[in-house]
């Protein structure tokens, strides 16, 4: 349970991190949040919980493909909040991301990467 907690609070405090940095800078912490913290950490903790290779391996390779159709809504975020506001542009950009990891998703099926369990 200790270790759960430790978990939480480290990754915690780069998510907090974060936001201080981008409230001061908003290329730094932008940058920083470009950075696969998040799935660095993921492979950190499964290699230090013993996890076989082959699940590191497979959780990095997917996402990479995971990671492509959500790249537009960093695009079409700027321009929805413009005329929308935030929580309206937050939601549809949510909306065509997920579109887009579906039609994604059917485009890659062919060549043998399945995405969708």
């Amino acid at each position: 349970m200790a270790w759960i907690v430790f978990k939480y609070l480290v990754t915690a405090a780069i998510i907090v991190t974060v936001s201080e940095v981008a409230k001061v800078s908003d290329k730094l912490g932008a940058l920083i949040v470009a950075l696969p913290l998040v799935t660095i950490l993921a492979m950190i903790w499964l290699h230090v919980e013993q996890q076989p290779s082959a699940k590191i391996a497979n959780h990095a390779w997917y996402t990479f493909w995971y990671v492509v159709p959500t790249l537009p809504m960093f695009l079409v975020f700027p321009s929805l909040l413009a005329r929308f506001g935030f929580w309206p542009a937050l939601g549809l950009s949510a909306v065509i991301t997920v579109s887009l990891f579906f039609i994604f998703a059917w485009l890659l099926k062919p060549m043998g990467i399945n995405l969708l369990p």
